[in-house]
């Protein structure tokens, strides 16, 4: 009898959007927030830390980049 495989497999860009909301929540932006952030291909993320950086609360730098 053939079993299912349920085996997930992660995709590149599943990866991606995580590594990204790492350093996003490294430089200082809330979980849901960086998670928000990571997934959206249009968002700069270097532009993202370097608002941070530069002393740019995580909300207006969230609406910034939205």
């Amino acid at each position: 009898m053939p079993t299912a495989d349920t085996t997930l497999q992660v995709t590149e860009q599943e990866i991606v959007e995580r590594w990204r909301a790492q350093e996003l929540e490294r430089a200082g932006f809330p979980e849901d927030m960086a998670n928000e952030l990571a997934m959206r291909a249009d968002v700069d993320l270097h532009a993202a830390i370097d608002l941070i950086r530069r002393g740019c609360a995580p909300e207006l730098a969230a609406q910034i980049l939205l």
